[in-house]
């Protein structure tokens, strides 16, 4: 099926991440990691709210009473409305490592994951955190190069987790009560040179689309991993696929233009833009954090 992907933010953003529709405000929030710049974008009237913080966001989330719950460079903050003072919740990360939050995802119960980037892409020093409502930390676990693609399932009892620099899309099991992970297991993989697993999300039937970093477009995936449609995009590095709009049925898509070199970007020239087209079946709406 053919789909219409149009530009809906000439936005330029060094590495664009974490698009969230907070259907209240019909808004889009997403972040600019590289820049350390969190954006609120109204597509109805072409409104662009940007707040510059002095370390970087890689992910966040809605919390029920207002604000976000922010996944910093140097660990979890919290602010009460956009232009808010940043409150730190939990520990901090070890400074000095170059280490860093990255994508994260709240789960039915209002908990927040979050996991980090290994530096060296090599150690495997990342792993993936879990932020409770009281502002207590747990590390889930470790051994991660970078931690992305953290979505749950639409009944709550699955995770999907991709470790991009290795290619792979991986399944855990969910307690929703506890808030554990267990029974891990690889759901798909890509070859070299096929992209990358990157941020994703489930649809409401159990489908799930994860942006395929350096190959240039989306991947529908089945419960099954099978993949069910590919959809190209103008840049070759997107970086998530989230849902939104009136009707749930809008996946907005973010993009990077970190690390291209000038002859890239004149043949990618809307790398770092923002892009959104139309499915039949609507995402998984985003849980709020508690606290």
């Amino acid at each position: 099926m053919a789909r219409t992907v149009e530009r809906i933010l000439a936005l330029k953003a060094t590495l664009g991440e974490c698009p969230r529709w907070r259907a209240e405000e019909q808004a889009l929030y997403l972040v600019d990691i590289a820049a350390h710049r969190l954006h609120r974008f109204e597509p109805a009237s072409g409104r662009l709210d940007t707040r510059q913080f002095d370390q970087s966001v890689g992910s966040f989330a809605f919390r029920q009473g207002g604000g976000l719950v922010l996944a910093m460079g140097d660990g979890f903050g919290l602010i009460d409305h956009f232009e808010g003072p940043v409150r730190p919740i939990g520990p901090r990360l070890p400074p000095g490592n170059g280490a860093r939050f990255n994508d994260g995802r709240t789960d039915p119960a209002g908990r927040f994951y979050a996991g980090t980037i290994d530096p060296t892409r090599r150690d495997g020093a990342a792993g993936l955190f879990r932020l409770d409502p009281d502002g207590q930390v747990t590390r889930l676990f470790t051994g991660a190069l970078t931690s992305n693609g953290a979505a749950f399932s639409p009944d709550g009892q699955s995770f999907a987790w991709s470790d991009t620099p290795r290619h792979a899309l991986y399944r855990f099991d969910c307690d929703p009560a506890a808030g554990t992970l267990s029974n891990r297991r690889l759901w798909r993989a890509w070859p070299e040179g096929g992209g990358r697993p990157d941020g994703g999300s489930f649809d409401l039937e159990g489908g799930y689309w994860t942006a395929l970093f350096e190959g240039g477009r989306l991947a529908h995936l089945s419960r099954d991993g099978e993949i069910v449609e590919e959809i190209a995009l103008p840049c070759p590095k997107p970086t998530m696929a989230a849902f939104g709009g009136a009707d749930g049925r809008t996946v907005f898509v973010t993009t990077a233009r970190e690390g291209m070199s000038p002859a890239d970007l004149a043949a990618w020239p809307l790398s770092g833009d923002v892009f959104a087209f139309e499915v039949e079946v609507a995402g998984v709406p985003e849980f709020a954090f508690a606290g």
